[in-house]
């Protein structure tokens, strides 16, 4: 008997994804727990794996769009005796095909050897619906009418020399909810700069022991991490949401930080930053950024975020207006370190400066509480002993 490969919840609202790369072929032995495929939903991608042993039969194919409960393969076992399904799996909508038997070894009556020849289909991926799981002439010509849609990864060159990609799903997620921030929420950006000659110290001084002893490097997310944690604590508006008609007020902050990759930017969360230590903040965020390059981020990592900072300074960005990430109410957004004359005690110095800018929602902060907000992070990098402190 064959066991049926389905798509499993994919979490919260999401009810569809792309089949990105099959990790074994058609007619493959696999083993319990192998890798079978991986798919993109509109927040991350997801692993399934085989839950029994025994020989792949694709149904779908790389680069299509499935639904949640959609039969994508089935897996039979090679004495034939019935399993058990895989405990993730749910029913298959009641629009989805019953599962056929194993490929028929009955010779094809010749319209349908005929078909298949001329159309150089094989008939083994072909489910039959005749005796015994025969293959009909009806089911080769409902197979060919089946669009063959394209890998998503796949562009297609044009005439007139134009590359037409489609969108992934998690790039249609990005545009939507960029969209969706311009038009639900009213957004102000304040700047500030922050010099940055005691943060880069500190770090001279102290990284080389700060990785002997927690195997991490120190960078400078943890320093604007631990500042924004504490600004939020005096300006909590900036870490609430509007829900409704009411204001929810947040005691924790899951903190957002924005993670370049090659299928578009996503925001992993470092859930609770207001009780973990410079150690602590920077191996989560070297992780999570580990898993976002990998693509191996899950539903859970992407999920529940109050917060978020973005550093565009990894890529030389000097100055920019970041967008919010709804529902929330503030982001932060880092640039790029670079040496300018200021003025300080009245006398011109060379000092490495950062331009910083806060974008957040006016509908629920004032000007006043982010202007306000985007200094104490400033007071806090510039002197960053007050972090040690928590003054």
């Amino acid at each position: 008997m064959a066991v049926d490969v389905l798509i499993p919840t994919l979490g919260e609202s999401i009810t569809e994804a792309v089949i990105v790369k099959w990790a074994k072929a058609d007619g493959d032995a696999v083993a319990t727990d192998d890798l079978l495929l991986e798919l993109e939903t509109e927040k991350a991608s997801v692993e399934i794996r085989a839950e029994q042993a025994g020989v792949l039969q694709l149904v779908r194919r790389e680069g299509e769009t499935v639904q949640v409960g959609d039969v994508v393969a089935r897996i039979t076992e090679s004495d034939g005796r019935a399993t058990k399904k895989s405990p993730a799996a749910v029913a298959a909508p009641t629009s989805a095909p019953a599962s056929p038997a194993a490929p028929s070894t009955a010779p094809l009556s010749p319209a349908v050897a005929r078909l298949v020849r001329e159309h150089d289909i094989d008939p083994a991926t072909v489910p039959g619906s005749g005796p015994k799981g025969r293959l009909t002439k009806g089911d080769v010509l409902a197979h060919l009418e089946k669009p063959a849609p394209a890998p998503a990864t796949r562009p297609a060159a044009s005439k007139d020399g134009e590359d037409i990609v489609a969108l992934t799903p998690l790039r249609r997620r990005i545009a939507d909810r960029l969209v969706q921030a311009q038009h639900t929420a009213a957004i102000l950006t304040t700047f500030n700069e922050i010099d940055m000659t005691g943060v880069l110290a500190l770090r001279a001084r102290y990284k080389e022991r700060f990785k002997e002893r927690h195997g991490v490097g120190l960078g400078f997310m943890s320093f604007f991490a631990r500042a924004c944690v504490t600004a939020l604590h005096e300006i909590p508006a900036v870490n609430a949401e509007i829900r409704g008609t009411d204001v929810v007020y947040k005691r924790y902050v899951n903190l957002g930080v924005a993670v370049g990759s090659e299928r578009g930017l996503v925001v992993p969360v470092v859930p609770h930053a207001e009780q973990r230590t410079f150690a602590e903040l920077e191996k989560e965020i070297e992780r999570l950024a580990g898993l976002a390059r990998s693509g191996k981020l899950s539903i859970d990592d992407l999920s529940g975020g109050t917060f978020t900072i973005s550093n565009g300074g990894v890529y030389g960005s000097l100055m920019s207006t970041p967008i919010l990430n709804p529902p929330q109410s503030g982001i932060l957004g880092m640039h790029k370190i670079e040496k300018r004359p200021v003025v300080v005690d009245d006398q011109i110095v060379i000092r490495p400066m950062m331009y910083v800018a806060l974008s957040y929602d006016h509908r629920l902060v004032d000007g006043e509480q982010a202007v306000t907000f985007l200094v104490r992070v400033k007071e806090r990098i510039e002197d960053p002993s007050r972090l040690l402190l928590e003054v």
